[in-house]
C-alpha cells in the first residue's frame, strides 16, 4: 500500500501553525491511506515550537523536527525528507494561505496524467487566487525570467504546495545547493533535465496578510536563479546520469 509523507517547514508561524496542521491532517485522514506529517521548526523565535508540540501530542501521525539554527526553508524541507518514509511526498507551507483540499487534486493529477511531480500553479485556469497586484506582477516577471533561462514547461515554480514521487527526490535532493530563495526552482530544473514528468495543478490561494516584498529578497532570488543556470550550463555541476 502507498504511504504518504507531508513535510511542512515552519518559521515564526505561531498564530496559524496549529490551525494549518489541523486542516492538513483532516484532509490526509480522508484519504484512508497511511500517512505521516513531518513538521520542521526552523529555529523559530516565537512559540511555533510549542504549538507544533501540542499538535503532535494529540496526533500520532505527526512528528516534530526541531532545528537548533535557522537554515532556510529549502534545507528545512530536506531535513524533513531525510527522516520521511513516504512513497509519495508532499511539501506544504505551515500557514493557511493555501487550501489543503488540493491534496486530493494533486493525487488525482499524478495518477490520471501519469506524472512524477505535481506542483501548484497560480496560473492554472482552475486556480482560485486572491493575490496582491504587485506580487502577481513580480511573480509573472520571475517566471518569464526562469523560462528564458531554463525553458521549463511550467508557468509557476514558487507555490508552496508540491507532490513528488520518492524516486524524484532520491535523485534531486543530493544535488540541491540552494538553501532559501530559489530552492523550489532548483529542484524542478533538475527533475526536468533528468526527464521526470511535471504537471501543474490548480490551487486555492486564500486572501491573507501578505507582507511587502523586500528588495533584498528579490535580489537574492535572482542571484540564486542565475547561480543555478551557471552551475547547470557552465560548470556542468549537476550530474544527470
Amino acid at each position: 500500500m502507498v504511504f504518504i509523507s507531508a513535510i511542512i517547514p515552519a518559521y515564526n508561524k505561531e498564530p496559524v501553525v496549529e490551525l494549518a496542521l489541523a486542516e492538513i491532517h483532516k484532509e490526509l485522514k480522508k484519504l484512508e491511506i497511511p500517512f505521516e506529517m513531518i513538521v520542521v521548526n526552523d529555529c523559530s523565535i516565537d512559540k511555533t515550537k510549542d504549538k507544533i508540540e501540542h499538535f503532535c501530542k494529540n496526533h500520532s501521525e505527526a512528528k516534530l523536527i526541531d532545528l537548533s539554527r535557522n537554515i532556510g526553508k529549502g534545507r528545512a524541507i530536506i531535513e524533513g525528507f531525510k527522516v520521511s518514509k513516504g512513497d509519495l511526498v508532499f511539501f506544504m507551507d505551515a500557514d493557511t494561505d493555501l487550501s489543503p483540499l488540493s491534496i486530493h487534486t494533486f493525487l488525482d493529477y499524478m495518477a490520471r496524467f501519469d506524472v512524477d511531480v505535481v506542483i501548484g500553479s497560480k496560473n492554472h485556469p482552475d486556480s482560485i487566487v486572491k493575490y496582491p497586484l504587485l506580487r502577481k506582477f513580480l511573480s509573472r516577471c520571475y517566471q518569464l525570467f526562469c523560462y528564458f533561462l531554463f525553458a521549463l514547461p511550467i508557468s509557476d515554480t514558487q507555490v508552496g504546495f508540491k507532490l513528488y514521487k520518492r524516486k524524484v527526490l532520491d535523485f534531486v535532493v543530493p544535488k540541491v545547493l540552494v538553501k532559501r530563495f530559489a530552492f523550489a526552482l532548483e529542484m524542478l530544473v533538475l527533475a526536468h533535465k533528468k526527464g521526470f514528468k511535471i504537471k501543474e495543478a490548480p490551487i486555492e490561494l486564500r486572501e491573507s496578510s501578505f507582507t511587502g516584498v523586500k528588495p533584498i529578497s528579490i535580489f537574492r532570488m535572482f542571484v540564486d536563479t542565475l547561480a543555478i543556470w551557471y552551475r547547470l550550463n557552465i560548470l556542468n555541476y549537476y550530474k544527470m546520469k
